[in-house]
C-alpha cells in the first residue's frame, strides 16, 4: 500500500534563496551607511550671510550710551528756611559770581536779630559806663595818693626839723617821737594806698577785659546772625549757568531744599552707565571717543562712582577740543576702549555664535559648493569682530548668519536651491 508523502516547506533551495537575499540587504544597507557620512541638507545661499576671515587692526571696546552733562555743576541748597519773596532771575539765565538769585523772607530770624543787636548795644553801653565810673574812681585815688604824698613829705620836712633840734637838746623827747609817729604814719599810709591803686587798677583791667571779652562775642554772634540774614537772599556761588529753578512766590522752603543748580560753563563731559560685566576692566584714565557729525573726539574716564545699580556710572572728559555742537541732556554714543590696538585674526560678528557658543563655526569649501562644521576657538570681541584664536585663517569663507534650524546639520549643501 502507497505512503503519502508530505511536502517539506523549506527546502534546500529555498533556504538558499532566503541566505542570498539576507546577504543582498545588508550588502545594501552597509553601503548606504558607509556612503552617507555627516547629515546634510540642501540649503539657498540666498538665505545666508557668508563673510570672509580676514586680518588687520583689531580693538576691543564696548559702546555705551553717555549723556553730556557740565564738567561741574554746583547743587544750590536752602542755607535758612523762610518764605520765597522775590524770585530776582529766570530758569536758564547766564549769572556771575555773587549775582542774587531769590529773596526770602523769615520773620522769626529778623525779630531774633534785632533782640541780640539791643543786647550788644545794652552791654556796649554798660561796658562804657563801667569804664567812666572806674575811671573816676582811679582819678580820686590819685588825688588821694596826691594828698597822702604831700602829708608825707610835710612830716618828713618836720621830722628832719625836730631831729636837728633834738640833737641840740632844742626840744624835748616827747615833741621828737610825736613828728616821728608822725613821718612814720605817713609813709606807710603811703605805702598802703599805693598797693591799694594797684590792686584797683588790676581789678579795674580784669573787669574791663571780661565786659570786653563778652561784647566780642556778642558781636561775633551778631556778625553770624548778620550772615544768616544775608543767607535769606540766595546768591550764586560761581559764575554759571542757572538750571532746574523751582520756586514760587509765597512758597515756604525749610532748610537744606534744593531749588536748582548751576551748571559751570569751564566745559563739559560725558556721564556713561557701563555693564557690570566689564567692571573690573574700567579704571580711571581710560580711553573713550564719540563721533560727532562724522568726527571723532576723544575722551578719557576721569572718576568712576563707587555705588554700583543698573551698572558702574563713570564720567569721561574730553581729551583736546570739544564738539561745538552738543548740547547739555544730549544723549551721545561713547566707544569705551578695553584695550589697546592690534592686528589679529577677525571674523565679522553674527548670529552663528547664538547657536555654536564660539567653538565651531560652517567653513566653506574652496568651490563654494558646500559648508562643514570646523571647530574654532574665540578670544575677545568688539561690536564688529569677534578674534580667532584657533580654526581659521585669512581668506576662509564662512557662514555668520544665524543657524536656526540647521545647527543639528554636519553639512550644508550650498549648489542646489533649498527644499
Amino acid at each position: 500500500m502507497d505512503e503519502l508523502i508530505k511536502k517539506k516547506t523549506w527546502t534546500t533551495g529555498r533556504l538558499l534563496l532566503l541566505a542570498a537575499v539576507v546577504a543582498l540587504v545588508a550588502a545594501v544597507t552597509v553601503s548606504l551607511l558607509s556612503s552617507a557620512g555627516p547629515s546634510k541638507l540642501n540649503i539657498d545661499p540666498e538665505r545666508l550671510t557668508i563673510s570672509a576671515v580676514t586680518r588687520g587692526p583689531f580693538q576691543e571696546f564696548v559702546p555705551v550710551d553717555g549723556a553730556v552733562m557740565p564738567i561741574k555743576t554746583i547743587y544750590l541748597d536752602i542755607p535758612e528756611s523762610g518764605t520765597v519773596q522775590r524770585i530776582l532771575v529766570e530758569d536758564g539765565a547766564t549769572l556771575s559770581a555773587g549775582q542774587p538769585i531769590i529773596q526770602l523772607a523769615n520773620t522769626d530770624l529778623q525779630l531774633e536779630m534785632v533782640n541780640r543787636e539791643t543786647a550788644v548795644f545794652d552791654l556796649m553801653n554798660n561796658l562804657h559806663n563801667t569804664r567812666n565810673l572806674l575811671q573816676q574812681n582811679r582819678i580820686q585815688q590819685l588825688n588821694q595818693q596826691a594828698e597822702i604824698d604831700n602829708q608825707l613829705r610835710e612830716a618828713k620836712r618836720l621830722f628832719d626839723l625836730n631831729q636837728n633840734l633834738y640833737s641840740e637838746k632844742v626840744i624835748s623827747r616827747q615833741e621828737f617821737q610825736q613828728t616821728k609817729n608822725s613821718y612814720d604814719y605817713q609813709l606807710r599810709r603811703r605805702q598802703l594806698s599805693r598797693q591799694a591803686l594797684r590792686q584797683d587798677s588790676v581789678a579795674m583791667r580784669q573787669q574791663i577785659g571780661q565786659m570786653q571779652e563778652s561784647v566780642t562775642r556778642m558781636q561775633s554772634n551778631l556778625a553770624l546772625m548778620r550772615r544768616k540774614l544775608d543767607d535769606l537772599t540766595i546768591k550764586a556761588p560761581a559764575a554759571g549757568r542757572l538750571t532746574s529753578l523751582n520756586a514760587e512766590i509765597g512758597e515756604l522752603k525749610t532748610r537744606g531744599q534744593r531749588i536748582g543748580q548751576l551748571d559751570m560753563l569751564t566745559g563739559l563731559k560725558v556721564r556713561a552707565t557701563v555693564d557690570q560685566y566689564y567692571i573690573s576692566r574700567i579704571f580711571p584714565g581710560q580711553k573713550g571717543e564719540i563721533s560727532v557729525n562724522g568726527k571723532p573726539y576723544a575722551l578719557t574716564v576721569k572718576k568712576i562712582f563707587p555705588q554700583v545699580t543698573q551698572g558702574l556710572q563713570v564720567d569721561l572728559e574730553f581729551v583736546g577740543p570739544v564738539p561745538p555742537d552738543l548740547r547739555r541732556g544730549q544723549t551721545v554714543p561713547v566707544r569705551l576702549t578695553l584695550s589697546d590696538p592690534t592686528v589679529a585674526v577677525r571674523v565679522p560678528r553674527g548670529g552663528f555664535n547664538q547657536k555654536t557658543g564660539g567653538n565651531w563655526i560652517f567653513k566653506v569649501s574652496e568651490n563654494g559648493s558646500k559648508a562643514y562644521k570646523t571647530d574654532i576657538r574665540l578670544g575677545r570681541q568688539n561690536p564688529d569682530y569677534y578674534e580667532v584664536l584657533e580654526g581659521l585663517k585669512p581668506g576662509d569663507q564662512v557662514i555668520t548668519s544665524s543657524y536656526e534650524g540647521f545647527d543639528s546639520m554636519g553639512e550644508l549643501l550650498l549648489n542646489a536651491k533649498s527644499e
